[in-house]
């Protein structure tokens, strides 16, 4: 195998896909296989090599490390094909066929560092696991690795992908994308990449619409289908978690296509490589963000990189395919005959390298050319540590082990114990796992003089306890889709007032908006579900924003309350008139027949109840409740009490009537007012009662309307309340069952009539009462009962006062003693 080779008394072996492609062959079993056959020349891995051999040089230079003891270095080609990498690693770990025959001690190589793939890292590290070969990648980032129980031997100078899928996750969440497409390669590195990218975005709720996986070795029929998907799909923005040599032909086809107007987030292993970053490729992926370590300018690696030379060292491998490259001549050593293929450019002999603008000598912003200097560094440093038995810069006086005693467990235990400041101010060393700290840039294609530029806009780290910060310059991203932030949503952030509704079958991120129920809202974009607002409030309109409920309750100032404070204070105007009538001809026929006493109580209690509505208008209050249900059921009770009297009255009155009756004596004026005044107080102990125990107190009603508080007085204990409305209910039946008995008196003296209709009309009144307060919502229940005052009041006003006061005014000639006895009476006494 084609190598760079140089003896030293430590040997390092080195592992780089100089050439990227394989040819594969068909093995005959007819004759010996030919040798493996690469092509596709990489001029970055090539540098990644001479990083190497400088590294050493610089080492081997240095009197402070590794004093009097050389190493040397062993350098393969892997084609990047983890077959390919496996036959290399296997043809280090054995004699090296340079050492000459008789020399009785082959150095073997103390440690390796390869490989830049992650699966070529996974087929090295597995196999030279077991033999305790310690193995430093430079550029294989697959989280896998880290996995010491199946790779005890591994470590890496780039940071594991498990920290850049952070990184990715970050960068997504701080531009809020949360509809996205993803490319994996088809290999450990893609597979594993994506696996962690996905896993971090899940827990910020971010959806990946599809995942393509692409290989450079794919058909184009596959490529294609890959570029439909892309097509087909609504998202904005995509991660290509992908080498450059996996993706460079499907960029290709997307540029041939002219699919625009994407924003590709890249992995480390392409946005800053040297073959896509041209104005070809920049017109579909222009403006493309991505993670890489940290760059890098390696002093006096100018000098060394011109200085190259196939006529230097004419068995070194590689550098004539480096040399046709860069000077576009092919070499011909002494004594070589010229090639018969005259297309070859013949190069003079004449040729430097010291005035080529290649990029490849442009080394201010090195990254894995710097991991692969850090990663000889490191291997250094443990060699050192372990021959000398004391770090770098400690003094010593003489190595503590032999040259040819180092075992490779050694080397592996020194190198997990590394922990330096290199030249550069960056600490170098690995975790239990292997892995060295997480730092990145963030990078972004931007053209500039025609040239595509790699600007480093931010930064992101993260410290030993999993913390992360992300920085980045957002001001100064050139965008794919212009000078504003892309979107990438499959459904557009739900307005305030609204809440997300899963679709069946799609992603998360795919949703409805569903308008907020009544009584809840969502006060801001994005909500998941609405918020419940407190009981004493209701969502507006828009649903955005909650809002005091309305409070209602009977007030002076609503027409309704006006009417019936009009129709309370009429009733008790007229009570007072017809008082003043009834005192003013207290000594007529009409009012003395009536019982001007027990009148002027009557109408002294009606006064009261017509007042009684008062108390019902207005703004519920403590006192205002209690007065309310008290005063009306004294009152009323007052006033039935007075009818009840009369009613007694007139029945005795009119059995006074027949010779020898004695029972008129019985119910003269002290017993009127006894039976009015026990009546009346057996209700003021029921009120006193219900006072004391649960008295009535102002509540606020929610079960009429959602969208008002209705104040009213909580009966508090509703037996209470039926109690007084059922001891009024009583008397009512008993002064009606009394009148009623009364009916047949003399037809001019009528007061038994107009009491029994009054009773009834009472009676009717209180009985269509209860239903219709039950059933009447918010204010109406107050008007109900109020209403029922009013109408029953005015009932008794009317029906017991009217015809008389009609007398007494109009028809003054009737107010007689002869026409109030009548002519059927004078006829009865006559006989």
């Amino acid at each position: 195998m084609a190598s760079l080779f140089k003896a030293g008394d430590i040997m390092i072996g080195g592992i780089f896909p100089v050439f990227n492609k394989e040819i594969s062959s068909t093995a005959t079993f007819e004759r010996e296989p030919s040798g493996v056959q690469c092509a596709g020349f990489d001029l970055r891995a090539f540098r990644w090599t001479q990083v190497m051999i400088f590294a050493i040089e610089e080492i081997n230079k240095d009197l402070s490390i590794l004093p009097n003891i050389s190493l040397g270095y062993r350098i393969l080609n892997s084609c990047a094909s983890p077959t390919n990498t496996l036959r290399a690693a296997l043809t280090l770990a054995s004699r090296p066929e340079e050492i000459e025959e008789t020399s009785p001690c082959p150095p073997a190589i103390s440690a390796l560092i390869a490989e830049s793939g992650s699966t070529q890292s996974l087929a090295v590290a597995g196999a030279l696991g077991p033999f305790q070969v310690p193995v430093v990648s430079y550029f294989s980032t697959c989280a896998c690795l880290s996995d010491r129980a199946k790779y005890p031997t591994f470590f890496r100078t780039i940071p594991s992908d498990y920290f850049q899928a952070k990184a990715l996750a970050a960068l997504v969440k701080h531009f809020g994308w949360q509809w996205i497409g993803a490319l994996q390669s088809d290999n450990d590195y893609g597979r594993n990449g994506i696996l962690a990218f996905t896993e971090e975005v899940k827990k910020l709720g971010v959806c990946i619409a599809f995942v393509g996986t692409i290989l450079r070795t794919y058909t184009m029929d596959k490529i294609l289908d890959v570029v439909e998907m892309i097509k087909q799909s609504t998202v904005k923005v995509i991660l290509a978690f992908v080498p450059e040599g996996d993706f460079y032909p499907l960029m290709r086809e997307i540029v041939k296509q002219n699919i625009t107007g994407i924003q590709w987030i890249a992995s480390e292993a392409w946005i800053t490589a040297a073959r896509p970053s041209t104005p070809y490729i920049f017109q579909a992926f222009g403006g493309s963000l991505g993670f890489v370590v940290q760059k890098m300018a390696i002093p006096n690696l100018q000098p060394f990189l011109t200085s190259i030379n196939p006529y230097k060292d004419p068995k070194a491998g590689f550098v004539r395919d480096f040399w046709e490259i860069i000077t576009g001549c092919k070499p011909v050593l002494p004594g070589e005959h010229t090639a018969t293929d005259t297309s070859a450019k013949i190069c003079t002999g004449n040729e430097t390298l010291l005035n080529s603008q290649d990029v490849f000598f442009n080394v201010t912003q090195l990254r894995v050319s710097y991991n692969v200097y850090k990663a000889v560094y490191a291997i250094a440093h443990a060699l050192h540590q372990l021959i000398f038995c004391h770090p770098v810069g400690e003094k010593s006086m003489k190595p503590c082990l032999n040259v040819s005693e180092i075992k490779h467990k050694q080397v592996i235990d020194h190198l997990q114990k590394v922990n330096f400041r290199n030249q550069f101010g960056d600490n170098v060393f690995f975790d239990e796992n292997g892995d060295p700290p997480a730092s990145y840039d963030i990078i972004n294609w931007q053209m500039k003089d025609g040239q595509v530029q790699h600007m480093t806009l931010g930064h992101f780290a993260s410290d030993a306890k999993g913390n992360h910060k992300l920085s980045i310059q957002e001001e100064n991203i050139v965008w794919r889709t212009g000078t504003t932030v892309p979107t990438s949503v499959c459904s557009n952030v739900c307005a305030a007032g609204t809440r997300k509704a899963q679709i069946k079958g799609k992603p998360v991120c795919c949703f409805d908006c569903i308008p907020c129920a009544d009584g809840t809202i969502a006060n801001s974009t994005g909500a998941a579900d609405c918020t419940p607002c407190p009981q004493e409030y209701w969502s507006n309109e828009r649903k955005d924003e909650c809002i005091p409920k309305t409070i209602e309750f009977l007030s002076y100032h609503e027409p309704m309350g006006i009417a019936l404070t009009v129709v309370s204070l009429l009733g008790a105007s007229l009570s007072l008139a017809t008082m003043m009538v009834f005192i003013h001809y207290r000594e007529t026929p009409v009012i003395k027949a009536s019982n001007s006493e027990l009148s002027c109580f009557l109408l002294f209690s009606l006064f009261l109840c017509f007042l009684c509505p008062l108390t019902f208008i207005g703004r519920p209050t403590a006192w205002t409740c209690m007065l309310r249900h008290t005063a009306f059921g004294v009152t009323f009770a007052l006033c039935i009490s007075c009818i009840l009297g009369k009613t007694i009255v007139v029945v005795t009155a009119f059995k006074a009537t027949v010779p020898g009756s004695k029972v008129a004596g019985k119910f003269g004026p002290a017993q009127q007012r006894m039976i009015v005044c026990s009546c009346t107080l057996i209700q003021i102990v029921i009120c006193i009662l219900w006072l004391t125990l649960n008295p009535p107190f102002p509540d606020k009603v929610f079960r009429y309307s959602n969208k008002k508080i209705v104040l009213e007085c909580n009966t508090g204990s509703e037996t209470a309340f039926y109690a007084v409305l059922g001891y009024i209910g009583i008397l009512a039946v008993i002064c009606l069952i009394l009148a009623f008995l009364a009916r047949k008196l003399p037809d001019n003296f009528n007061e038994a009539k107009f009491i029994t209709f009054s009773m009834l009309i009472f009676c009717a009144v209180w009985i269509t009462f209860i239903p219709a307060y039950v059933s009447s919502p918010g204010k109406f229940t107050v008007a109900v009962e109020i209403f029922a005052i009013l109408s029953s009041a005015f009932g008794l006003l009317i029906c017991i006062f009217a015809p008389k006061c009609y007398i007494i005014l109009i028809r003054p000639e009737k107010n007689t003693k002869k026409h109030l006895m009548g002519k059927n009476v004078d006829k009865k006494y006559n006989k």
